[in-house]
């Protein structure tokens, strides 16, 4: 079954990625690049240099799902990511807000309960 929701977890390449990339491609900069796992189930996002085009790239029972879009005018507003890494982790929210055009600058966040995180070894 094809589907995204909030229960997985979403992973951002923050470099600009050639669209041309396919399957292999893609998990390879997960592999080498953000040094995890393709085949975790998490979803991985790639967004190329002019932000009109984005990948999402998730291993499902039995292989490898691969959602694209590409807008006709326009582009995707990424979020601010304070360091310099590889990747950064989204919410489900964000995505949804990047990739139906809303602006996520003014955004406000009301407190809701969080249960306890625990880490997971990857």
């Amino acid at each position: 079954m094809f589907a995204l929701t909030s229960s997985h977890r979403y992973f951002l390449f923050n470099t600009p990625t050639d669209m041309r990339k396919g399957f292999d491609g893609l998990s390879g900069l997960v592999r080498g690049q953000l040094r995890q796992n393709p085949l975790s189930g998490d979803v991985f996002i790639f967004v190329n240099r002019q932000r009109n085009k984005v990948k999402l790239l998730k291993w499902e029972e039995g292989g490898f799902v691969l959602y694209y879009k590409r807008l006709e005018r326009g582009t995707f507003e990424l979020p601010n990511v304070q360091d310099k890494t590889n990747s950064c982790q989204m919410r489900w929210s964000d995505l949804v807000m990047m990739v139906d055009g809303i602006s996520m600058k003014n955004v406000r966040r009301r407190k809701r309960f969080s249960g306890p995180v625990f880490s997971q070894k990857v």
